[in-house]
């Protein structure tokens, strides 16, 4: 996750310590993605935190690149694909601004990054992601629901949201009742599943 929230000061907080999404192996939601054969070609993790899904693609033989601005979970990242042997790339870089990259992917997977950015953001990330895939691109993404209880953490995001946000540019094929795993409550956070193609 990339941080664009009032309650951190810099991109590190969320890494000072490893937060509760940080659960050490895929979201089962991504991870059955990649066992149907849903992620294919060259591959981008926008806000990939510590790496594991862009791990679990560099796995898979896939092209997989993670960006992040927190530098220290990139460390993170980075020490684990050495470690594991495995050939994943990692930036530092902003999630709104994708178009800067320069860079085309096939598949984009974003789990806990569209739901910390505000209205604005969220439009400027979505035309950077337009700008860094090509048509027939496929998008995934996990985030907070509004089906979540409480107002703790990120904006609980309603369908009409998600919907409105993909209006220009995308087809929006799913968006699903789906669970986020986090390491402090075996129940989960709510979440929507939402797939998307590039027009």
């Amino acid at each position: 996750m990339t941080p664009h929230h009032p309650q951190y000061r810099s991109p590190e907080d969320l890494y000072a310590s490893p937060p509760p999404w940080d659960i050490g192996r895929p979201q089962p939601a991504f991870r059955a993605l990649a066992e149907a054969g849903a992620i294919a070609g060259r591959v981008l993790d926008a806000g990939c935190g510590t790496g594991e899904h862009t791990l679990m693609c560099a796995e898979m033989g896939l092209d997989a690149t993670g960006v992040d601005l927190a530098g220290n979970a990139l460390e993170t990242a980075g020490r684990k694909a050495r470690d594991r042997g495995l050939p994943a790339r990692f930036l530092r870089w902003d999630a709104r601004n994708l178009g800067e990259l320069d860079e085309v992917f096939d598949t984009v997977l974003d789990c806990g990054l569209f739901h910390m950015f505000d209205p604005d953001d969220r439009a400027a990330y979505v035309a950077g992601l337009r700008s860094a895939t090509r048509p027939g691109a496929r998008y995934f993404m996990l985030c907070f629901s509004d089906r979540q209880p409480g107002n703790e953490g990120p904006h609980r995001l309603t369908r009409a949201e998600i919907t409105t946000a993909f209006a220009d540019g995308w087809r929006l094929d799913a968006i699903e009742p789906a669970t986020i795993e986090i390491t402090i409550d075996p129940e989960g956070i709510r979440a929507w599943s939402v797939a998307a193609t590039r027009n």
